[in-house]
């Protein structure tokens, strides 16, 4: 049996009619940039996310990238954010001249420990802490971070948070109150993604970027188009970050299929634990579903030091799997000058050295669960 990593050919034999109606229209209509589409689905995503505002914009790197530039961070700044990841979040950080400081991952979500953030802010000298500008949590793989008590150290610090949402939307955060918020309506910003393998993709790059602040909302409008306002006048420094109506079009048409697509992610999600709990592996940890509303853009199993043989004979029995991510930031050859040195934030290089992720996309049939568990049964029986 073929069990790939993901499957998109299956998603889209399902809509393929409405999708190829929608592309019509939108070539019929020869409206290419922005408009009326994009408008359109900045409404809808700032609805279903539960926020005031949303701007379309030209890729979930530059969802952070904008938003950054939107707070005037700049040279010399410092950001937090945590190097278990992918290298879009800090690479922003960068780009602006800003310094990345790393705060280390919870051994189980593999998102920001709000005890590690507390005690990094609080290690940094007088000058460092001067220059700290804002926080970067990141919705790893479907699920939210910890956000409650990183927006308390956020308000402490006079902080910016902005939730790195690439992975996670739809995913939701219960407050002690009670009261829940979805990724990307409880910092000042979120940020998002249209890549085509995410739960929500495009077909080809795209992003968005939610807010509940109205001027924020003007700037990040201001920005996405050069800085121009009104056009060829300006008084800021912006990008082309436009995001297309094309890409607009489809991830409009396929909003109204998320949650289903969600609810399957969850149940396969369900599937898998029910099976492999069967095994009873020793070294063998599951994702941790805490937090309210898990999306599972991926399913991330940890394999102590038996990492990379598990993945070579699933691979050998017809199973996609995935790394994600072999390196961690903090020790990419580009961040070298950070200085951070291999063992600075243990549980990071841990994930890094041991996770693999299994196959989690909605049209994945129960018989493919089984024979992925029963493959990997057959492993540790050897192994």
């Amino acid at each position: 049996m073929k069990v790939p990593l993901l499957d998109l050919k299956k998603q889209f034999e399902k809509i393929k009619d409405e999708i190829m109606t929608t592309i019509e229209d939108v070539c019929d209509s020869q409206y290419f940039i922005l408009g009326p589409r994009v408008a359109e689905l900045e409404e809808q995503i700032a609805q279903y996310c539960g926020c005031k505002y949303a701007v379309g914009v030209s890729s979930g790197t530059d969802a952070i990238l904008i938003s950054l530039m939107s707070e005037g961070i700049g040279v010399g700044d410092r950001v937090i954010t945590t190097p278990y990841t992918f290298f879009a979040t800090a690479g922003a950080i960068a780009r602006l001249g800003a310094v990345p400081i790393f705060v280390d991952i919870e051994k189980q979500t593999y998102n920001m420990d709000a005890n590690k953030l507390a005690r990094t802010i609080q290690s940094l000298d007088s000058m460092e802490r001067s220059k700290l500008k804002a926080i970067v949590p990141i919705h790893l793989y479907g699920q939210c971070a910890d956000m409650e008590p990183i927006m308390t150290i956020a308000k402490e610090f006079h902080l910016t948070v902005i939730e790195d949402a690439a992975q996670a939307i739809g995913a939701e955060y219960q407050f002690q109150n009670g009261s829940i918020k979805r990724a990307g309506s409880i910092g000042q910003y979120g940020c998002f993604s249209f890549f085509p393998s995410k739960n929500l993709g495009a077909f080809g790059d795209g992003g968005i970027v939610t807010t509940n602040d109205k001027a924020r909302y003007d700037q990040l409008k201001i920005l996405r188009v050069h800085g121009s306002d009104p056009k060829y006048y300006h008084k800021s420094i912006g990008g082309n970050f436009r995001l297309d109506a094309l890409q607009a079009a489809v991830v409009m048409l396929k909003l109204k299929y998320l949650d289903e697509w969600t609810e399957n992610r969850r149940q396969n999600a369900n599937e898998y634990r029910r099976l492999i709990n069967e095994m009873e592996i020793d070294g063998m940890i599951l994702p941790l579903d805490r937090e309210k509303r898990h999306i599972y853009n991926q399913f991330v199993i940890y394999v102590k030091d038996k990492r990379g043989a598990l993945q070579t004979y699933l691979k050998e029995h017809g199973v996609g799997t995935e790394i994600y991510y072999p390196v961690p930031l903090h020790l990419q050859e580009c961040f070298n000058y950070l200085k951070y040195q291999m063992g600075d934030l243990p549980i990071s290089e841990d994930a890094a050295k041991n996770t693999l992720a299994l196959p989690i996309y909605p049209e994945l049939e129960r018989e493919q669960i089984a024979y992925v568990v029963d493959i990997m049964r057959k492993f540790f029986k050897v192994s």
